[in-house]
């Protein structure tokens, strides 16, 4: 037995014509086509309607009937549920031994949402959708349309550089007015844009709101990593100055200096506040691991490596510079060298020593 089954998501027939669903029968659903019609003549589910009782009458060569069925204005999961009910009702009340199949027939991509929902009471041979000529996919555009704009992604993808683009020509009518010369706005607006393409093209949103969960939490947890990560990001700015410092001393000093001697006077002055932002930002990752019960002795090894690799750039790079002697280089290269294995080797033996912790997953 073949089923014609006219889908009215959003329950025009029951608002707009006062007709209780589901309607089964030729007759029934032409008084429902005829009321539905006669109440809103623009509503395209009448067409839906109109066409049921076509593909009912076209069909001779096997049994058939056509029925109606709606779900509620506000449309999504209860519509959905609405109309899967009411094809339960109908199908009790075919009471028919014969295999039920269906033709669907909608007027556009949103009823058609509904159709895993009849798949899953009986086959369906096909879906036969219902537009005005003068329209023919004007509505699968706009829910198409609909359905990417609702997606964050997509929307951050298409709107954000449309709207930056948007705004290019105000902001530079904004800044003549204000006396700022439009190149520069221009200039500042095509680099923002850059940026969010860069950052878009290499996935770079997903580490930047995995780094801003990670420094809520910390907040929130009350993490000492999330103090000492700002001061070592200090200290770092700090060393930063300090060697462009120490660079410009050694220049009025001495003159035109080569590319390895601009290097080394860059680390000499850079490094000291180096190290400091080092062991500042792996005392407070230690710190954090023994409050959560993760310590381990070998992690007291990082301030330790950060004081001897300082030590290492330092008498390599004041040796470079001429500021010492051959003897000091050694010498550093040498307490560096002891540092980092006498603490290796120390840190070692007291973890062997120590009970057991299981490592953290």
């Amino acid at each position: 037995m073949l089923l014609v089954l006219c889908v009215d998501l959003d329950d025009d027939l029951g608002r707009k014509a006062g007709v209780e669903t589901p309607v089964v029968g030729r007759e029934a659903v032409e008084r429902a086509a005829v009321a539905l019609a006669t109440a809103d003549p623009e509503d395209s589910d009448s067409n839906v309607l109109f066409e049921g009782l076509h593909i009912h009458d076209d069909i001779t060569d096997e049994r058939i009937e056509v029925a109606a069925v709606a779900g509620v204005e506000s449309g999504g999961v209860a519509a959905n549920r609405r109309v899967g009910e009411e094809v339960d009702t109908i199908l009790a009340g075919l009471a028919t031994g014969e295999d039920v199949r269906a033709i669907v027939v909608t007027d556009g991509a949103q009823d058609e949402s509904v159709l895993p929902v009849i798949r899953s009471r009986l086959p369906v041979d096909g879906v036969r959708r219902v537009v005005v000529r003068q329209a023919q996919n004007l509505e699968s555009i706009y829910y198409t349309m609909k359905q990417v704009l609702d997606d964050p992604e997509t929307r951050g993808t298409i709107l954000v550089p449309l709207g930056i683009l948007l705004l290019i020509y105000p902001l530079v009518e904004l800044a003549g007015r204000l006396g700022v010369p439009g190149t520069t706005v221009v200039g500042l607006i095509s680099a923002l844009l850059g940026l969010y393409v860069l950052f878009r093209g290499l996935g770079l949103e997903q580490a930047i709101d995995e780094s801003v969960a990670r420094a809520r939490s910390g907040l929130y947890a009350g993490r000492v990593m999330l103090i000492t990560s700002v001061v070592a990001l200090a200290l770092f700015v700090i060393g930063g100055v300090s060697g462009v410092r120490t660079l410009d001393a050694a220049q009025a000093s001495t003159g035109v200096l080569t590319p390895v001697e601009t290097a080394a006077a860059l680390v000499v002055g850079a490094v000291p506040w180096f190290a400091a932002a080092g062991i500042t930002s792996s005392v407070g990752r230690i710190t954090d691991t023994y409050l959560a019960e993760r310590f381990r002795w070998r992690y007291l090894n990082a301030p330790f490596y950060v004081l001897a690799i300082a030590a290492v750039l330092h008498g390599v790079g004041a040796y470079l510079l001429g500021n010492v002697g051959l003897s000091y280089m050694a010498v550093a290269l040498t307490a560096g060298t002891l540092l980092g294995l006498v603490s290796t080797l120390a840190f070692a033996i007291v973890e062997s020593r120590s009970p057991s912790v299981p490592e953290p997953a």
